[in-house]
């Protein structure tokens, strides 16, 4: 493959190998974004209050720790088997008959897509809420306060990967990526989906959650959290590279990861009007 000489070294993808095992950081950028996701919805299951309006005499948390440890390995397998099935199905169909192998073997080297992941995951969390007599959207709104935190490392990673680069660009802090074939100077857009899909949309939903009690209405950190993310994803595709793999009528209108966003806006969108609507309902019966 030719190599384009990098506007900066970047961080070596491979943080060692022993023999046939490989340890990358676009496999530790998971896992972190797993372990911290776990460890702050335990937190939350451990305050009751935050569930309820502030006037509730004896308020529950809706799940406890010991399902929030189950509910860990369910997200696992959603966000491992979504993403990689989104990411073959969405951009990549030709390698299931092509290279049906790769599907699973050439994970370790990157390509996860996020709706495909979102997808993965929200079968999951419904799965489980079914199995263990749950609130769906309970689980979803907690999900939603701590599911940036993986999208902040996934960005962080798909950087130190040298992939999914932006649009060629020329300003200040442009940048060469080394498996760019142009070898063009591109908006390092890693960066600024880290930064607002990850910082931007953890500050946005953790703000309505410890300032508005955003958990007392079910569906509302859901909506919120899929409102702006597919808001951000489609400001971010304006600078992204397209995606080659897209209806050819639609070339130079609209991207995929645009195309992919519209359902979550519209769906997020019903979400938070939904939940204010009952919550107002609530209100007007008690």
């Amino acid at each position: 493959m030719q190599t384009c000489p990098a506007s900066f070294d970047l961080i070596d993808p491979e943080i060692f190998s022993i023999g046939f095992f490989t340890l990358r950081w676009y496999a530790v950028a998971y896992i972190a974004g797993l372990m911290l996701g776990w460890r702050y919805m335990v937190a939350l299951s451990r305050r009751p209050h935050i569930w309820h309006p502030a006037n509730a005499k004896k308020p529950q948390s809706p799940f406890n720790e010991t399902q929030v440890d189950d509910l860990l390995v369910w997200a696992t397998l959603g966000v491992i088997a979504g993403g990689r099935l989104g990411y073959v199905l969405f951009y990549y169909p030709e390698m299931i008959w092509e290279r049906p192998l790769d599907i699973v073997l050439g994970i370790t080297d990157g390509g996860m897509a996020f709706h495909g992941g979102l997808i993965g995951v929200s079968l999951a969390l419904w799965t489980f809420a079914r199995r263990n007599d749950l609130d769906l959207w309970r689980i979803a709104d907690a999900a939603a306060v701590v599911t940036p935190i993986g999208l902040f490392f996934g960005r962080l990673a798909n950087f130190i990967n040298g992939e999914l680069w932006g649009r060629p660009w020329d300003g200040p802090w442009a940048m060469r990526f080394e498996h760019d074939p142009l070898c063009l100077t591109r908006h390092p857009s890693q960066l600024y989906q880290a930064a607002l899909e990850g910082l931007a949309l953890f500050a946005i939903i953790n703000f309505a959650t410890w300032k508005y009690r955003s958990l007392s209405k079910p569906g509302l950190n859901a909506g919120l959290f899929l409102l702006f993310y597919g808001v951000f994803r489609a400001l971010m595709e304006t600078v992204r590279e397209p995606d080659n793999h897209m209806i050819p009528a639609l070339q130079g209108i609209i991207t995929m990861g645009m195309l992919l966003s519209l359902p979550m806006i519209a769906l997020g969108g019903w979400l938070i009007w939904r939940a204010l609507k009952s919550d107002q309902t609530s209100k007007a019966a008690a």
